[in-house]
């Protein structure tokens, strides 16, 4: 690396430079227009704009679209240990502050990428351990200082590295899961949400093990599942369908999911909770599932339809409206009149105003008008940066069934 107290520098090309005064964090590598000296990821480099005037500090990766990740808009504040202390330190007062002294401290997401001005970092802690993903291999190339910040804030009982799909292609990182520091995790653990308990798998779950960013959304649905049979969509381990079923007056909940290993947690969790009686749980792909539904001609007082990102690029984004309006209609004939439907959208390149167009064109295909009484995001330990938009992902719509 080169020496960090004479840092190279990457000055941008004319009319460039906006979106970085106003600290948005990626600068691709389409707004560079020359960098002095030779750099190598995880390099520390000054952006100027094109007359000379200072912008940020950041690190570089030469193998990235997203050449230079910034960090401090302070001239006169190096990238050094200290620096990513004093980081991850803001990030968990503010959970501390927001959670206080309840299970939810301990099992949420600790730090958030872009949100807490620590780009291509998440960390999740579950009890006693923490689970890590990078998403910038220039951030990973500063692995020790970050990750003796968490142990020294934390103390956990270990650190367990989660790798993110495709991070080798986009960072030219080739990692592997596996034990960062302390002691492995055990496969199973059981956490605490909403007072359920959950079983999560922190070695071969999805993402990280557990979604924490609809943890206020699964509280809400509790309170809609009052007299209703629900379906839930896209069930995974069977948070959503918990919540309803633990309201005491729910009557009953069909949750479907496409993993067989998912659903084997899901009934564990069910078990776990004394609800096994209140919920069946179905293996179906969630197109098919619906369908099968819809054709056998049962309806639900309360329908929740959280799938997988089904838009994972700019590129894939007219495929992916296509599937969540062929989802949103298949629920939408499935509600009772004066049902609701919580619909989700966890793909950051959907818009609000796109998944409105999306329930609008859904509930035209299948002629059944309805009203969106609210409008919900993602839970407050996965905050939204003004300075980076793409940091609001999570849509959720509460709809009603008129008629």
């Amino acid at each position: 690396m080169n020496d960090p107290s004479t840092p190279p520098v990457a000055t941008l090309k004319p009319r460039k430079a906006l979106p970085f005064f106003c600290q948005h964090p990626w600068v691709y590598d389409s707004a560079i227009q020359k960098i002095s000296g030779s750099v190598s990821t995880g390099d520390e480099v000054i952006v100027r704009a094109n007359d000379g005037q200072f912008i940020a500090r950041g690190l570089i990766n030469p193998n990235s679209k997203i050449r230079i990740r910034l960090y401090s808009w302070d001239e006169s504040t190096p990238l050094d240990a200290s620096f990513w202390k004093a980081r991850i330190h803001d990030a968990l007062q503010l959970r501390k502050k927001l959670f206080g002294d309840t299970p939810t401290e301990k099992t949420c997401r600790l730090v958030f990428s872009e949100s807490d001005r620590l780009s291509g970092l998440t960390v999740d802690r579950f009890n006693d351990w923490l689970i890590l993903q990078w998403t910038s291999a220039a951030l990973e190339s500063h692995k020790t200082e970050i990750v003796n910040a968490l142990q020294e804030e934390v103390s956990p009982r270990g650190i367990w590295l989660r790798t993110e799909k495709g991070i080798k292609t986009l960072e030219g990182l080739d990692i592997e899961d596996g034990l960062i520091q302390g002691e492995e995790p055990p496969r199973r653990m059981t956490i605490e949400e909403n007072s359920l308990r959950f079983h999560v798998d922190l070695i071969e779950g999805q993402k990280t093990g557990f979604y924490f960013d609809q943890r206020e959304n699964r509280r809400a649905i509790h309170n809609l599942a009052a007299g209703a049979h629900v379906l839930d969509v896209c069930t995974y381990t069977g948070s959503f369908a918990l919540n309803a079923a633990s309201n005491p007056k729910c009557e009953s909940v069909l949750a479907i999911d496409s993993s067989a290993s998912a659903l084997e947690l899901a009934q564990t969790n069910a078990e776990e909770n004394g609800l096994a009686n209140k919920v069946t749980f179905q293996r179906s792909d969630a197109f098919d599932g619906m369908a099968e539904l819809v054709e056998q001609g049962i309806k639900f007082d309360l329908v929740i339809l959280d799938p997988p990102k089904l838009a994972r690029t700019r590129g894939g984004l007219k495929r992916a409206v296509k599937a969540y309006i062929r989802l949103n209609s298949l629920a939408i004939q499935l509600l009772q009149p004066g049902g609701f439907l919580l619909t989700c959208s966890c793909s950051g390149h959907v818009s609000v105003t796109d998944f409105f167009e999306i329930i609008a064109q859904s509930s035209l295909e299948v002629a059944r008008p309805v009203q969106i009484l609210q409008e919900f995001g993602q839970a407050p330990d996965h905050p939204v940066i003004s300075s980076c938009p793409e940091t609001s992902y999570l849509k959720a719509f509460l709809c009603r069934a008129i008629g």
